[in-house]
């Protein structure tokens, strides 16, 4: 299954909004499972996740000032195994 979730052009700011609460949501994702779970290793593997997402959303809001505006296509592609 394909689900088109972003498909258009964004001023910088709509982009960083978009963009940025996607990164955003998936960092309270990985938060709300560290206070859910009693695993080192799931905390610990949560934690390298929000560290690389924090640093993913730095860099994409210091590379989206240097442009007025930006085509956005995002597709999710959801296989069964």
């Amino acid at each position: 299954m394909n689900i088109e979730l972003i498909d258009g052009t964004f001023s910088r700011e709509d982009a960083g909004e978009v963009i940025g609460e996607m990164i955003l949501t998936k960092i309270k994702f990985h938060e709300k499972k560290i206070s859910l779970s009693d695993e080192i290793e799931d905390i610990q593997f949560r934690e390298r996740k929000i560290k690389k997402l924090s640093e993913t959303l730095k860099n994409f809001r210091e590379e989206i000032q240097k442009i007025d505006q930006v085509n956005i296509y995002s597709k999710l592609s959801i296989e069964q195994f």
